[in-house]
């Protein structure tokens, strides 16, 4: 198949392009090489490169001519620092959607994988011993200041036990950037019912592995972490360090990427299918700040005890779905993927 990348030369998608690539599939890369998002590596030579912004309809229409599906990575991501980059987020994310998608309807191209997010449920799942399954109000400043981080019953204020989340629990984003995600899969859902199309959210868990982006305050945990350890620093981990993730190797979401393009032509028109993606394997932030700092033999994680309101506290994945419809099985575990991540090269920053 011809697919357009789009951000294929970021962090995940420039994976997914040498994925494709393996698998005998022509990817054609549209990216407007955002300092912001990545640094500049170099892309496999049979991969076709248009720079361009998602938001430029005639560019977009153009790099779509001959494409049988469209892989759309572009997005500005991350828990913005400041409330003021808001019209930013919603116009790369949320315009640039759109923008792709009016043009997947004028070229008749009907087949998408989408870039989703696990920010679209905000908390995780919880269970309260006395009420079954609750759903977690927004931490509050005065608990965060005194150092309660661990959210409680909404019903009688007892402890609760956090469990995994699968697709069909609420959405509820709590900052910026995922109110933008689940709005690109309000906009490609009703895309796919108007024209019929096809297509597919991966909700992405923790992605992380080689080629993250270094020092920019849009990239995960784990390269701020990994960053820290190459200049000698100690990571720094917030509130207390027991937050729950799911981390994913960039590697295995690049396969879930090539899977859910292999399978569109399966799937029913007219509908949108979100598939969580993660390891199964939750671990704590300061697990996985440990393991980093043990392989890289830098200095021991520190807990700070800081917060950042729009940070949620329990997230990790179900990912049977994908598991069962789409035979994807995670190919890294934790303890191999963070050694390698610990020496591998991060991404320099873009000077344009």
């Amino acid at each position: 198949m011809r697919i357009l990348v789009t951000g294929g030369a970021g962090f995940i998608g420039s994976h997914i392009v040498t994925d494709l690539i393996g698998r005998g599939h022509e990817p054609v890369v549209l990216d407007a090489l955002l300092s912001s998002a990545h640094g500049a590596l170099p892309l496999p030579a049979e991969a076709e490169m248009i720079r361009a912004d998602v938001r430029d309809r005639e560019a977009v229409v153009a790099a779509l001519r001959g494409v049988d599906a469209v892989c759309h990575q572009a997005a500005m991501v991350g828990l913005t620092p400041d409330f003021a980059d808001t019209p930013v987020y919603v116009s790369c994310n949320d315009l640039g959607t759109a923008t792709l998608l009016a043009a997947m309807a004028e070229t008749g191209v009907c087949a998408l994988v989408l870039a989703g997010s696990m920010v679209v449920y905000g908390e995780g799942r919880y269970d309260c011993s006395r009420h079954g399954r609750v759903v977690a109000g927004p931490r509050q400043v005065a608990d965060l200041d005194a150092g309660r981080f661990e959210p409680r019953c909404p019903h009688c204020g007892a402890e609760l036990v956090t469990g995994l989340v699968d697709e069909d629990a609420p959405t509820d984003p709590r900052n910026v950037y995922a109110a933008t995600k689940l709005a690109q899969e309000h906009l490609a859902a009703a895309w796919a019912r108007t024209t019929h199309g096809r297509a597919v959210s991966l909700r992405y868990h923790n992605v992380y592995g080689p080629g993250m982006p270094r020092d920019t305050p849009y990239a995960g945990v784990a390269s701020f972490f990994r960053s820290a350890l190459e200049r000698g620093e100690a990571p720094r981990v917030f509130e207390d360090g027991r937050q729950r993730r799911d981390f994913v190797h960039v590697r295995d979401v690049a396969a879930a990427n090539a899977l859910a393009l292999a399978t569109l032509p399966d799937r029913p028109p007219g509908a949108l299918t979100a598939f969580n993606t993660g390891s199964g394997e939750p671990h704590t932030i300061h697990e996985m700040a440990a393991a980093l700092a043990s392989a890289h033999g830098g200095p021991a994680p520190v807990i700070t005890g800081e917060y950042r309101l729009g940070d949620v506290r329990h997230i990790t994945a179900s990912s049977h779905r994908l598991r069962k419809e789409l035979g994807w099985t995670p190919a890294t575990g934790f303890a191999a993927g963070m050694a390698e991540f610990a020496r591998t090269t991060l991404r320099p920053t873009v000077t344009t």
